[in-house]
This record gives structure tokens, C-alpha cells and sequence, in this order.
């Protein structure tokens, strides 16, 4: 608050008001002084009054405080009821120390005060002789100086230290029993709890037990790179890697069967499958491995494992073991032999493969597994071990179905059919989009699907209500011409925004909707404002762009790096569908605005209503304000009275869906 420092008056406020709230004379009273020492009044009185009145003092000196008055403050002994502010930890554990005993008596277990050397540090000024100048006095001489030499006195600010004792309380750690497991850090919180860091994977519970599980039924055979080119520092990588996904995934009763080999120009399987029915002894056996050297012949290690790595014994003579069988094949270096062939062997005997490597691997990876889904790829040996939930979540999607098949979807496909793409590879987005459709399952109350082709205009190919099954969809596919010209996508999506989602062309409210635009990055320039349209009226833009283009004005129409694609030949697209079928399966699970699109034909306003919705017509009516009201009529809806709406709820649209063509056949 400013003004001087009157410790005194203060002291006699205390001695005439005593403590505020305060509670009878059992309770001790302990006051806190925080000052520098530096009094413009006399405290000598005061401070011996209030020790009168049995009230324990602690001087706590701020800045450089005047050491001498804080002792004259200060309960008896000084050097327990003396602190510095300064050393912020100190001062409070000294404060705690003290008053453990004997004012307080709860003091934790195991805990004990113990004094140390420690200082007080001050500043006070002196004088000091700066030396002798040249100075000039008066003489008894009129008009008359006399020479001589001055001494010259300046004032210092030395920094004093006086030797003293302080006291501090000092406990186990509750750290020291190393309460935190699988590599988890503890943490101190106070003097006797504390919580754990847990590795990702663990967290089960505050100790960080395995929080991950692989609860999917599979035979799990691990492929490490032992080979030169990976390195001992990369082999002993992969040990941890192993070691740290196992510890967390596979537990007691786990139903997978797990097992481990290691390749250069040999390959051995030193942890057969399903030979350890224990973690422990599984530990064992991954530590006992060891690196080799030699070639990188990662073809010839595949189609080893594939022929011999997941023979078992079934357990009755009559069952056969027919769970999933994958390879995880952990490598960080590029084979010295082909891999092609090894990769076709390895479906051919339906195995699943999952390639993990750094991030340079990631072609040959894709090119092994077939599918970008199937490859995982770190920037940084911290960063691999951040992948294991990935791993636990791929492996436990094999045998899954790909495709969004029980997801209400309205999908159009936007298809770049210019001249900068070229005959051969418009033909293979063609094939893209067809395979593709066989995903879903393709009728009025599943998924409908719509293609627009475009080249400096766009054209509809098929609205979303024009096939009601996959193979109407895909006989329309193979129809869509190429149009040879120049590129504009900024067209195509506004000719999506306009004239295909939309309820007159079948889009359903309440029904998510997905615009794949697949492009060379030709013509992009203008299809922001579109894309940002779409994306307005609730509808996602998702971008496909296949080789040499601009990110930024990709990424300017995707919207969200979430949403672009960027894929460098139209070879690779094929290994990329499963990705975009996943990302557009999110999307079918997403929340859905019953408004968006604007289902109200004509101007109509929609409204929002609990689980539906209904449409404000001006001078139209009916449901979606799709008749114009006759002269003299009043807008009302068919066998309702006038100026009532009409809600609709998703479930009354699945079973009346309004097209066009329905509508021109009505009215």
C-alpha cells in the first residue's frame, strides 16, 4: 500500500484488537511477520509485549532486511523463528519445522527436524576513502586562495553475511519405493502421496499397469530386421519396442498366440508360436536374442515365415486353428532382394502383413503391405514407441469388413476428366471410384452415390437418386466419358453445391454427405470459395490429389490437412483406398444437422425441432414448400389446416423420399 514502515503501531494494533476470528486461550497463536527490518518507528516495546502474551513470532526478512531488528522481533530461539524470504522452499519448510514442535504435534511418519548451516545476508552502506583531490581554501590574504589536498568520502552498499543455523523438516520420499511400474516416473506430491507418469500403453491404473489389450483372437508372428543396414542400435530398438507392446497387450488368458523371428541372409524363428504361455518367460526369450549383421534379403525372410512360421498342433485332432494370421515386420532398411513376389506369397496364403519402419521406409513398407493402412512409420526412436496403440488398433482390424455398410451416406464423387490428366489415368480414377462403390451397400436408405465429371465445366454422370443398387452404380461408372479440356474443380464443386446435393436431386436431410473431388491439382485455384460452401451447408469436401501440386491451394479447398490426400502417381492411388473409405466411414458416424443441407425448396426457411424439423414456405407449400400456392389460397400443407407446418423426423423421411421426378409426377 506505499507509506513508511511502522512495525511498531502494528505490533499495538495486534496487543488492542488481538487476533480477528480468533478462538479461546488453548489454541496457540502464532504471528507472521514478512519485513524488511527497517522501522521508522521504536519497536523495542511492542515486541516484548506481545512475547508477554505468549504469541509465537516468526520475522521473515524480505529483499536485504536489518537482521538485527527481525532477531528483536523474533521468538526465542532466533535461529528457529528467523527466515528469508528468498529462499522461498526453505523459509516454508523452516516455518513447518518449527512449528511441528511444539505447536503442532501432526507431523508425518518417519519425518524429523534437523538443523544446518546456513547465512543471513544484508546490505548496508559505509563510508569509504575514495582518496586526496586538489582542493581551494580561503587565506588571510585579501583576494587570496591557498592550494591544497581534500579527502574525498564516498558512500558503498556492501552485501554482509552472518553465519547462522536454520532448521528444516526432512521425510522419506514416498518416491523411494519405486511405486510406479512398466517404466512409469512418480512424481512427489507433499510429503506422502504422489502419482505416476505412466508410458503410452500403460495407465491401467495409478501404479501403470497395462492399459491396452489385445482382447482380438489372433496368431501374431513378429518379423525383425537383424540385418547390417539395421544397425545394433536399431535391433536393439525394436527388442524394446517388442518387449514394451507385449508387456502391455498380451496378458493372462490373452487369446493371442505370439511369436518372434529374426532375419540378414538366414532367417530363424527362436520364439516358435504360441510357445510361451507367460509374460515372464516370453521377456526371457526377447532378451536372449541377438543381433547377427549380414544382408537385408527381406523377400526371402517373408516367404520363410509364411511357409513355416504359423505351423501349430491344434488342441483337439478335430478343430483346426483358423484365427487371423499376421506379420509384423519391424525393419530400417531397404532389401537387397525383390519383395514383390514375397508380398503376393504372403496374401496368397492369407496372412496379414503390417510394415513398420522410419519414415524413409514408408514406399517400400506401402509397396510390401499393399495399403498405406497397413504400414506404420515413426519420425523418431521416442516416436516409435508412441505408436503401439496403432499397432493394437491395426492388428485387431483384420477381418473387419472395410466399407461404412450400415451408414446412412449421401457420397458424390467430383473426377478431374481433363486434358492434364490424360486418357490412361482418367481411366484409372474410374476404376478407383468403381471399386470403391463396392464398399457400400447402395439403395434409398443406406447410401446413395452421385458422379460428376468435369473439365472446364461439370457434368452430372448420375444423381444421388438415379441407381438404388451397386450394379446400376457401377455399369453408370464405366459410361463416363472423357472430356479432354481444360481443368476447372472450382466449377465441379459448385456445380455439386447447386444442382447434386440438393433435396431436388435427392440429397437426404439428416443424412451425412461427402464430396470426394479427385484432381491432378489442375484448376484448384478457384475452388475455395465452392469447397468453403459446401463445407457451410454441412457437407465434407475430402481431396484426392495425385502428383506434382501446390499444398497450400489444396489444402486451401480441403479445408483441414484431415481432409487432403496428396498421393505421387496414379499407380500408388489403389494403396490408398482403405485410408479414404476409413476417413469417409468417420465421417457417415458423425452428428448430422437436420437443416444442412436446406431441405425447404424454394427460399423456405428451415427450422430445427427436437429430432426433426419443418420448412416455413412464402407462397409455396407442402412439406418441402414444393407446390406454388394458387391465387387466393393461403400456403398450408396437403389435409392440414391453414398456416399449420409440418415436422419431419429422419425416420419419416426414410420411408417417404421426395425426387424431382417424384415431384413433377405429383404436381
Amino acid at each position: 500500500r506505499g507509506g513508511s514502515t511502522e512495525t511498531g503501531r502494528a505490533l499495538k494494533y495486534i496487543l488492542r484488537k488481538g487476533f480477528p476470528g480468533g478462538r479461546n486461550s488453548s489454541v496457540p497463536e502464532v504471528l507472521i511477520i514478512i519485513s524488511d527490518g527497517k522501522s521508522q518507528g521504536s519497536i523495542a516495546m511492542p515486541a516484548m509485549q506481545v512475547k508477554e502474551r505468549h504469541i509465537t513470532v516468526f520475522a521473515v526478512g524480505i529483499k536485504f532486511p536489518r537482521w538485527e531488528e527481525l532477531h528483536m522481533l523474533a521468538s526465542e530461539p532466533p535461529e528457529r523463528h528467523l527466515l528469508f524470504a528468498g529462499d522461498a522452499d526453505d523459509a516454508a519448510n523452516g516455518l513447518y519445522s518449527t512449528l511441528s514442535d511444539p505447536v503442532c504435534t501432526d507431523t508425518a511418519p518417519g519425518c524429523k527436524v534437523e538443523s544446518y548451516p546456513c547465512e543471513r545476508r544484508t546490505l548496508e552502506t559505509v563510508k569509504e576513502l575514495a582518496g586526496s583531490y586538489v582542493c581551494w581554501k580561503g587565506s588571510k590574504q585579501p583576494s587570496a586562495v591557498q592550494a591544497s589536498l581534500c579527502p574525498f568520502i564516498r558512500w558503498k552498499r556492501i552485501l554482509i553475511k552472518h553465519p547462522s543455523r536454520c532448521f528444516r523438516t526432512v521425510c522419506p520420499d514416498p518416491c523411494d519405493s519405486q511405486p510406479c511400474q512398466n517404466g512409469g516416473t512418480c512424481v512427489p506430491e507433499g510429503l506422502d502421496s504422489y502419482h505416476c507418469l505412466c508410458l503410452l500403453g500403460y495407465g491401467g491404473d495409478v501404479h501403470c499397469a497395462a492399459k491396452l489389450s489385445l482382447d482380438c483372437g489372433v496368431d501374431l508372428l513378429f518379423l525383425m530386421d537383424s540385418s547390417a543396414g539395421a544397425t545394433l542400435e536399431g535391433f536393439l530398438r525394436y527388442k524394446a519396442f517388442l518387449k514394451r507392446f507385449l508387456q502391455a497387450m498380451v496378458g493372462q488368458g490373452s487369446p493371442v498366440s505370439v511369436g518372434v523371428a529374426q532375419y540378414d541372409d538366414d532367417v530363424r524363428i527362436p520364439i516358435e508360436l504360441g510357445q510361451h504361455k507367460d509374460a515372464f518367460s516370453l521377456m526371457k526369450s526377447i532378451d536372449a536374442l541377438n543381433f547377427s549383421g549380414g544382408r537385408t534379403l527381406t523377400g526371402r525372410a517373408l516367404q520363410y515365415v509364411a511357409q513355416h512360421g504359423f505351423r501349430s498342433t491344434p488342441v483337439f485332432a478335430d478343430m483346426q486353428d483358423d484365427l487371423p494370421r499376421v506379420v509384423v515386420l519391424l525393419t530400417d532398411s531397404k532389401s537387397q532382394d525383390s519383395v514383390a513376389e514375397a508380398a503376393k506369397y504372403v496374401k496368397d496364403q492369407n496372412l496379414f502383413l503390417i510394415g513398420i519402419g522410419s519414415s524413409f521406409m514408408r514406399a517400400e513398407l506401402t509397396k510390401l503391405t499393399g495399403n498405406p493402412q497397413q504400414t506404420i512409420v515413426y519420425s523418431d526412436p521416442q516416436d516409435l514407441f508412441n505408436r503401439i496403440p496403432e499397432l493394437q488398433r491395426r492388428i485387431c482390424s483384420v477381418g473387419n469388413p472395410a466399407g461404412c455398410q450400415a451408414q446412412s451416406l449421401d457420397l458424390a464423387f467430383a473426377v478431374d476428366a481433363s486434358s492434364g490428366v490424360g486418357l490412361e489415368n482418367f481411366l484409372r480414377l474410374r476404376h478407383f471410384v468403381r471399386s470403391s462403390c463396392l464398399h457400400f451397400v447402395i439403395n434409398r436408405d443406406v447410401t446413395q452415390i452421385a458422379l460428376v465429371i468435369y473439365g472446364s465445366k461439370a457434368h452430372t454422370v448420375f444423381a444421388l437418386d438415379t441407381h438404388t443398387s451397386n450394379s446400376a452404380v457401377l455399369q453408370a461408372i464405366d459410361q463416363a466419358p472423357f472430356l479432354r479440356d481444360s481443368a476447372s474443380a472450382g466449377s465441379a464443386l459448385l456445380h455439386v453445391y447447386s444442382d447434386v446435393m440438393t433435396v431436388q436431386k435427392g440429397a437426404r436431410p439428416g443424412v451425412n454427405k461427402v464430396v470426394v473431388l479427385l484432381t491432378n491439382g489442375g484448376g484448384v485455384e478457384d475452388a475455395a470459395a465452392p469447397a468453403q460452401q459446401l463445407r457451410h451447408n454441412g457437407i465434407l469436401v475430402f481431396v484426392v490429389a495425385i502428383g506434382d501440386a501446390r499444398r497450400d491451394a489444396l489444402l486451401r479447398v480441403a479445408g483441414s490437412p484431415s481432409y487432403l490426400l496428396h498421393i505421387s502417381s496414379y499407380e500408388d492411388l489403389q494403396h490408398y483406398q482403405g485410408l479414404i473409405m476409413e476417413r469417409i466411414c468417420e465421417e457417415a458416424k458423425s452428428p448430422m444437422n437436420l437443416c444442412k443441407p436446406n431441405p425447404c425448396m424454394n427460399q423456405g426457411v428451415c427450422i430445427l425441432g427436437p429430432g426433426s424439423y419443418r420448412c416455413e414456405c412464402h407462397g409455396w407449400e407442402g412439406p418441402h414448400c414444393e407446390s406454388r400456392v394458387l391465387r387466393g389460397d393461403s400456403p398450408r400443407s396437403p389435409a392440414l389446416p391453414p398456416h399449420s407446418h409440418v415436422h419431419w423426423s429422419p425416420a419419416a423421411l426414410g420411408l417417404q423420399h421426395f425426387s424431382r421426378r417424384q415431384m413433377d409426377q405429383r404436381h
